[in-house]
């Protein structure tokens, strides 16, 4: 008998069946954030959940990863030991590293065609490369370093530095269980109770996502996918979290409408950027997150029949290679934007042909990528597990 057709300890939970339910929903994000992503877009203005509510697709993006890599890494670890599964969480996040390091510059190189064509001539400074062409040996660097993101490259070393702390917050569970999540905690309510982030240097630029707020969302999806692999669910039934989580979501919503102007009286709250605020991950921005979470994993069914017709079909291929229509997506995105601000006066049509071929270029890719084995996956260890 072959070590791989040795029978799994009873110690050790079983590869748990891939989760069509969280495939599609990862589908459905990616498209979400390319509809987000094309800046003028009616639809991604208008048309996607984050109009309404408080957060977006790139906290559910975060969460999900960390619930499955929390459960690979888990698995891994209780097979191999600790020291493997770091090894492989090492090797995943170095692998997206130098995917990060691609797009960087396949992006850069396009916007860099864009200006030098005199279409769009100051799309770099608009997009924060400025920086590159001014002051390139530290801006190189910088970027190497993660310290230097300019518009649509800077969340995938989110992901990196999570992954890279992974396997500290891991011990530490096993160890403490529901515990652990003290530290994640503290350093979240650090970033805004003494202003904990990191700097970057280019002038007048921030780093778009504060890798020490948007860990919070990676660890506890770490921690609940772990208690998945082990009890066989992340929590228990709990009907007041489901009330509690409607009660967020029709307050995000109250919110949105008030600042829309929809509400006849006003709105509710002020605009402030501690309810709001995307780069430190605001606390009721963060709140609305994992509500939405709950209420999808509350109400939407493991299994349906429609999950594997062709809509689900095609959106669960989505979700297993979110990482590579992720980065396609934001090209395509950069894409039609530029084609709104080319074309302004034919966008009422441009943004439903656009938006809609753009997503079925991105399905089809992954369908692609699904059916020829022989591509390599672009680095899809990294968020698929």
């Amino acid at each position: 008998m072959t070590q791989s057709s040795k029978a799994i300890s009873p110690a050790i939970p079983p590869r748990p069946p891939r989760d069509t339910r969280v495939d599609i929903t990862r589908g459905i994000l990616q498209l979400t954030i390319f509809a987000s992503h094309s800046d003028g877009s009616f639809i991604g203005a208008w048309l996607i959940h984050k109009a309404w509510g408080l957060s977006d697709s790139s906290e559910q993006f975060l969460f999900l990863s960390g619930y499955m890599l929390g459960s690979v890494f888990a698995r891994k670890s209780l097979l191999q030991g600790w020291w493997v599964a770091s090894r492989d969480m090492l090797k995943r996040a170095v692998d997206l590293y130098r995917t990060h390091l691609l797009v960087f510059c396949l992006f850069g190189v396009m916007i860099a065609l864009a200006c030098k064509t005199g279409l769009l001539p100051n799309e770099m400074v608009r997009l924060g490369w400025g920086y590159m062409l001014t002051d390139p040996l530290k801006a190189i660097p910088a970027a190497l370093a993660t310290l230097y993101l300019p518009q649509y490259v800077n969340i995938l070393p989110v992901f990196v530095w999570c992954m890279l702390t992974l396997p500290l917050f891991a011990w530490l569970e096993a160890r403490y269980g529901a515990w652990s999540l003290l530290v994640p905690g503290g350093i979240y309510a650090a970033v805004w109770v003494f202003g904990l982030r990191l700097v970057s240097p280019a002038p007048d630029m921030g780093l778009g996502f504060n890798p020490f707020a948007w860990q919070v969302l990676f660890m506890f999806g770490a921690w609940l996918g772990r208690r998945t692999l082990l009890l066989g669910q992340a929590l228990p039934a709990m009907r007041w979290l489901t009330v509690a989580a409607v009660a967020v979501v029709l307050f995000a919503l109250w919110l949105r409408l008030g600042w829309h102007g929809f509400l006849p009286w006003g709105a509710p709250l002020p605009d402030l950027e501690v309810i709001w605020n995307k780069n430190d991950l605001a606390p009721l921005r963060l709140l609305h997150a994992l509500a939405l979470a709950w209420l999808v994993s509350c109400l939407v069914p493991r299994e349906r029949p429609w999950m594997h017709g062709v809509v689900g079909r095609w959106l669960a291929t989505g979700g297993r290679y979110s990482l590579q229509i992720f980065c396609l997506g934001l090209f395509l995105a950069w894409g039609v934007t530029a084609a709104f601000r080319l074309l302004p006066t034919m966008r009422w049509w441009l943004d439903p042909v656009l938006l809609t071929s753009g997503c079925f270029a991105l399905l089809l890719f992954a369908k692609w990528l699904d059916r020829d084995k022989n591509v390599p996956p672009l680095a899809a260890a990294a968020v698929r597990g």
